[in-house]
C-alpha cells in the first residue's frame, strides 16, 4: 500500500456544499501528486519511465505549476502571461527540459506550491464560482468551470503518476 489510511492527508470525502465539494477534490488531488513523489530523488523524478513518452513525475509537477497559474493568473485573475516553461519553440518544455537536477526539482516544488497557494487564495476571496475569466481565444469561463477542469487535469495526471511511480520503484495504491 502506498500509504496507510491513517497516514493518508487526503479527506475521506462527505463534503456538505458544492464549494467544499470543488475544493476539496482539488485539493486532495494536488496530495495525490505530493504523495506519488514523495520520496523519489531528481534522477527518479526527471526519469521517463515509459518510452518514447516525455513524461516524467518532475514534468508533471512543472505542467501543473504552468497549468495553475495560466487558469487562475491569466485567464480569472487578468494578469499578463507569465509561463514558467513553455517556450514558443516549445509547447511541452515542462515535460521535455525536465533534469534529474536537485535544483531543477526544488524550483519545480516551489513554483508549484506558490501557485497552487495563489490558486487557493483567488478561490478563498472569490465571492462565488460566477466570476468569469477570458482565455486568450476569446471564450469566457467561469471560476466553476476552472475548477472542474483543474479537477479533471490533475485527476488525469495522477493516473499518469500512478504507471510512472509504479515503473520507477514498483510502488502503487492510492
Amino acid at each position: 500500500m502506498f500509504v496507510t489510511p491513517e497516514d493518508d492527508p487526503r479527506s475521506p470525502g462527505g463534503f456538505r456544499d458544492e464549494r467544499s465539494l470543488l475544493v476539496g477534490y482539488l485539493r486532495d488531488y494536488r496530495l495525490t501528486i505530493e504523495l506519488k513523489c514523495s520520496g523519489l530523488d531528481a534522477a527518479e523524478l526527471a526519469r521517463r519511465s515509459v518510452p518514447p513518452s516525455n513524461l516524467s513525475l518532475l514534468g508533471l509537477v512543472r505542467h501543473l505549476a504552468e497549468a495553475e497559474s495560466f487558469w487562475f493568473r491569466e485567464v480569472l485573475s487578468g494578469e499578463a502571461p507569465h509561463p514558467r516553461y513553455r517556450r514558443p519553440d516549445d509547447r511541452d518544455a515542462a515535460f521535455n527540459d525536465a533534469a534529474p537536477d536537485p535544483g531543477q526539482v526544488e524550483e519545480a516544488w516551489a513554483a508549484w506550491r506558490e501557485e497552487v497557494q495563489f490558486s487557493e487564495g483567488f478561490v478563498d476571496a472569490a465571492p462565488s464560482f460566477e466570476v468569469t475569466g477570458t482565455t486568450p481565444d476569446g471564450l469566457v469561463l467561469n471560476l466553476r468551470e476552472v475548477l472542474v477542469h483543474m479537477i479533471e487535469e490533475y485527476a488525469r495526471h495522477a493516473g499518469h503518476a500512478d504507471f510512472l511511480r509504479e515503473r520507477i520503484d514498483g510502488r502503487v495504491g492510492i
